[in-house]
This record gives C-alpha cells, sequence and structure tokens, in this order.
C-alpha cells in the first residue's frame, strides 16, 4: 500500500502547485486503480498497482505510434508526458545484461530446450521482471535464446 499512498500525495503535490498536466495523469492513474479495486472488490498490493500502471504504459505507447502515424503530434506528445509521470512510480528498469542472465536460468531451471519451451521460461522470467522490462522484447529474446 506504499505505492497507492504516494501516489495520492504525489496528486496533492500537483494540485497545491497547480501542475495540471501532471494533476491529470496521476487522477487517471488513481481512477484505473480504483476501477479494478472496485471491479475485483479487493484493495491493490503494490505488485498489482505496478501491473496496472504497466498496462497504461503499454496503452500509451500504442497511442503514440497511432498519433504519429495520423500526423497527431500535440497528442502524442501528450502521451509522452504521462508515460514520463507513470514511469516514475515503475520500478528500476531491468538492465540488458541483468534480462539475459535471467533468461538463462530460466533456461536452465525449466530444462528449456527448443521453442516449444517457451511458455515454461516465459512464465519463470516473468514472475522476475512483471513492471521492470517490456516483456515484448523480453519475449523476443528468449525466442532467439531458444532457436
Amino acid at each position: 500500500m506504499q505505492l497507492k499512498s504516494r501516489i495520492t500525495e504525489d496528486m496533492k503535490t500537483a494540485m497545491r502547485a497547480k501542475d495540471t498536466a501532471r494533476l491529470g495523469a496521476i487522477r487517471l492513474l488513481l481512477a484505473a486503480i480504483k476501477q479494478r479495486e472496485v471491479d475485483e472488490r479487493i484493495e491493490l498490493d503494490d505488485a498489482q498497482i505496478i501491473t496496472a500502471i504497466d498496462k497504461m504504459l503499454k496503452q500509451r505507447r500504442d497511442s503514440i505510434a497511432q498519433f504519429e502515424a495520423a500526423g497527431r503530434l500535440e497528442l502524442a506528445e501528450i502521451e509522452k508526458f504521462e508515460i514520463g509521470v507513470l514511469q516514475d512510480y515503475m520500478p528500476q528498469a531491468a538492465s540488458a545484461d541483468e534480462i539475459d542472465a535471467l533468461i538463462e536460468q530460466a533456461i536452465n531451471a525449466s530444462a528449456a530446450t527448443d521453442i516449444k519451451d517457451m511458455g515454461k521460461v516465459m512464465t519463470i522470467v516473468k514472475a522476475q521482471l512483471t513492471g521492470r522490462a517490456d516483456m515484448a522484447q523480453v519475449s523476443t529474446r528468449i525466442k532467439s535464446r531458444l532457436a
């Protein structure tokens, strides 16, 4: 619950500073958290909040690609700003070497030999890298390693 209280405090700080852009992004995050809590009738812990933030980041990246393709650069800039705000609440990103080491450990632990075993490896790696790396890129690395 430390992360949720930190987000709430940051919202109050943005209100006091009259930082409307940052305030809007934080409110979107809090709304997403609250919506999930209401839908599932639970109180989200830090790991679940990180998962929600990760989902929001993916949505923003997809939106940026679409806005840039349509020539709507001002909307893409807003999305980029929101990504910056959301990134503040994510754990420190894993380095490429760390990701490769975790993939290697997962391959050894699951005794994976070919691409058919990718699901086993992905399950192990995902538990350790959620919120710290783009899982699509991790998936690509696993595929190339097992191929």
